[in-house]
């Protein structure tokens, strides 16, 4: 079991928790971590790219000129993929890009994402962060007392309503609860912020 201490939001130490070595103590697989991430990724494609074939262009389908004597080449249709405004050619159809890994998998990633955070000294255990009101500002504030101008992932309970309705206006913030939590959103961010209440939840989610 580590032990990180806990901060308030002057980044003044207030006590310490202990972290699972089950979830932040697992050495790093980037393969492992990478799948994930592509999952995620792939998920948020639209997939609507789309081209016409030869018998969807619009053209008639008479033969533009007799076979033979003509000098020029053969052609049966203006609607051929080798002229101008023809159909193309195996071109992009609309599809979905959307794959799964197993759970484990998943969760394994998951694991891996959280532990690098921890021993890169990224990870950062919020005692508590109340607001007197749901501002924008506010949040930015506290934030910037506490040393985080960077891109920062929030983790926060339910409860926390206003928390989350003032993140929203904040590029460089965002604030998810436990079970929103995503690999690709660990690894993106540079600051991983968790509120201590938050910790256990985390944990039991992510085990």
């Amino acid at each position: 079991m580590a032990t990180i201490d806990v901060l308030d939001t002057a980044k003044k130490s207030v006590g310490s928790i202990e972290l699972s070595d089950e979830i932040f103590g697992v050495p790093l697989k980037e393969p492992l971590v990478h799948t994930a991430v592509v999952m995620q990724r792939a998920s948020l494609r639209q997939g609507t790219a789309s081209t016409k074939g030869r018998g969807e262009v619009s053209g008639t389908g008479k033969k533009p000129w007799k076979q033979k004597h003509t000098g020029r080449a053969r052609a049966g249709s203006n609607r051929s993929p080798v002229w101008r405004h023809g159909g193309i050619v195996f071109g992009p159809r609309p599809r979905s890009y959307d794959f799964s890994i197993p759970k484990k998998m998943y969760r394994g990633a998951m694991q891996c994402a959280l532990s690098s955070k921890q021993a890169l000294g990224e990870l950062s255990i919020l005692e508590s962060l109340s607001l007197s009101e749901p501002k924008t500002k506010q949040v930015a504030a506290a934030l910037e007392n506490f040393g985080l101008d960077r891109s920062v992932l929030l983790v926060a309970g339910e409860e926390n309503v206003g928390l989350f309705r003032a993140a929203r206006n904040l590029k460089t913030v965002k604030a998810v609860r436990p079970c929103e939590l995503t690999v690709y959103d660990i690894i993106r961010c540079e600051s991983l912020v968790i509120l201590k209440d938050q910790v256990e939840k985390v944990q039991e989610l992510w085990a």
